[in-house]
């Protein structure tokens, strides 16, 4: 029997919009009403899921691609910092880079706004239209600190840096860089132009292994849901994974199983045909 349901987000659990309405919270509630758990398990750092759209709705998340794991009461269950010293070269090795540097309660962001900003490369097409529309409906919170300088950034414990790198020749440098630390580092990105990195023992199949595990629940009755390159490891991991039809070839290879497209509710609905086809918790 699922007892625990743990979804990505973009091109997953949310709408074409990347955001959610109330066929998807309808779900959710009716799930977490059953007794289940509802888990996000996302690349974002998931400090408050109500300013993601989710409202009331007592449910963990699975935040910074495993990094900070959040509790239904908003409570803070784990948080895996980056070794410090690797952290402190990147910042003096890679001056012209604006880092995101996510830390227990804020987002700290070496550089101003308006070069945080500059980092959402808007694509071309319908997905720049809801690129610009999402950014035009966020809601404006505390958690970002720009303008840090180094010390800042090093005084905090930090989980994951975020940043993109344009040019070819300094990405290559990145790479270079990640790849001679991969016992301590990792680059999970959703994105190909993006850097994610958390430790290396991170990962978004591990961390939700973790929330199983404080919850009392067996590997076995966790559902996972995903749709690209920071969910593969979580697919790969759980024999109940699922892919969305809208999303990558690995993502669909990893799960094994493809249900419907993101933008017809394919989880929230798979979600609740489970439930439903399970019965109350015995």
């Amino acid at each position: 029997m699922i007892k625990l349901f743990a979804s990505d987000l973009d091109g997953t659990l949310f709408n074409i919009l990347h955001e959610t309405d109330g066929g998807i919270l309808r779900r959710l509630r009716r799930t977490i009403e059953a007794g289940r758990h509802v888990a996000l398990a996302s690349g974002r750092c998931v400090r408050r899921t109500a300013e993601l759209g989710f409202g009331d709705l007592p449910i963990e998340s699975v935040g910074a691609n495993g990094a900070h794991v959040v509790g239904r009461g908003g409570e803070v269950l784990r948080h895996v910092t980056i070794d410090p010293a690797v952290i402190e070269e990147l910042l003096t090795g890679f001056p012209a880079v604006c880092f995101n540097c996510v830390g227990r309660d804020h987002t700290y962001v070496r550089g101003t706004r308006e070069q945080h900003a500059s980092g959402y490369l808007m694509p071309r097409g319908l997905a720049g239209v809801i690129l610009r529309y999402r950014m035009s409906r966020a809601v404006r919170t505390d958690e970002e600190r720009f303008d840090c300088g180094n010390a800042d950034v090093l005084a905090q414990d930090i989980c994951k840096l975020n940043f993109r790198v344009p040019d070819p020749g300094m990405r290559r440098e990145m790479e270079a860089f990640v790849a001679e630390r991969s016992d301590v580092l990792v680059n999970a990105s959703f994105d190909g132009d993006l850097f994610e990195l958390t430790d290396a023992r991170v990962n978004k199949g591990e961390a939700v292994a973790w929330l199983a595990g404080e919850l009392g629940l067996s590997e076995d009755e966790v559902a996972v849901y995903g749709d690209g390159g920071n969910d593969l490891a979580m697919l790969e991991r759980f024999d109940h994974a699922y892919a969305t039809s809208n999303g990558s070839d690995a993502a669909k290879r990893a799960a094994g199983n493809v249900i419907g497209s993101c933008a017809l509710h394919a989880v929230p609905r798979h979600i609740v045909r489970t439930v439903r086809r399970e019965g109350p918790l015995r």
